[in-house]
């Protein structure tokens, strides 16, 4: 299969290459900022006391990291339909990734927050701040400083795992590869040169996530991909 490799038909298909990894960037930027908000939410939650709060986010945030992202995309695509619910596989895709991820962030912003010192909320309380204050003023600055490098392992692990968008006919990276493959039926030289532009992709956010490391003050220990 590799004798007959073709740089010609890698060239030629590098237009529809570059609208998938601009498909790809573009739905992950969307997907990533649904699992920031579903994130917080989810964390703030997470930490409240009363049950009516706390267990639902408890039981999200088990169920989606105990299932894999393909059935829950699946669940998502297959099942809404079911409920009378039609949405574009764009859409569907990036609440799969937003709901996936968020459980994930939410877990981050919830080990940042209580990574803070009981002496520094003690003292926000002495200083007469309410909740709210300690939260704004206190807590979720330091918190979201512990926070930003595990949250952007996270978003590299979200560009990745959009490749899966592509089983529900989403047109994206991998689906560049897919259309290619099929159509010249040229696997190596399509999915190559997928693999090739995940890893352009991938040293391009671990660099800026290495950026935001030492901008930060944080050693680059900090900064862990989740396989």
């Amino acid at each position: 299969m590799l004798g007959n490799f073709s740089f010609r038909v890698i060239l030629e298909s590098l237009p529809d290459f570059g609208y998938g990894l601009m498909a790809t960037l573009w739905l992950s930027l969307l997907a990533f900022a649904g699992a920031l908000a579903v994130g917080i939410i989810a964390c703030a939650m997470n930490l409240q006391r009363a049950k009516l709060l706390h267990v639902p986010a408890a039981v999200f945030i088990d169920a989606i990291r105990a299932t894999p992202l393909l059935a829950q995309l699946y669940f998502l695509y297959f099942g809404l339909p079911r409920l009378g619910i039609v949405l574009p596989e764009r859409v569907v895709g990036v609440l799969a990734l937003s709901l996936n991820s968020g459980a994930y962030v939410a877990e981050i912003i919830r080990a940042g927050i209580l990574s803070i010192s009981r002496g520094q909320v003690e003292a926000a309380i002495s200083s007469g701040m309410g909740y709210g204050q300690r939260m704004r003023l206190v807590i979720l600055p330091q918190a979201f400083k512990v926070a930003i490098p595990p949250l952007l392992s996270q978003a590299i692990v979200l560009v990745k795992d959009s490749a899966l968008l592509s089983l529900i006919a989403v047109a994206e990276l991998t689906r560049a590869g897919q259309l290619l493959a099929s159509d010249r039926f040229m696997p190596a030289e399509a999915f190559l040169t997928t693999a090739a532009c995940y890893l352009l992709l991938y040293y391009g956010l671990k660099s800026v996530a290495a950026l935001a490391t030492l901008r930060l003050g944080l050693r680059p220990a900090a900064l862990r991909v989740r396989a």
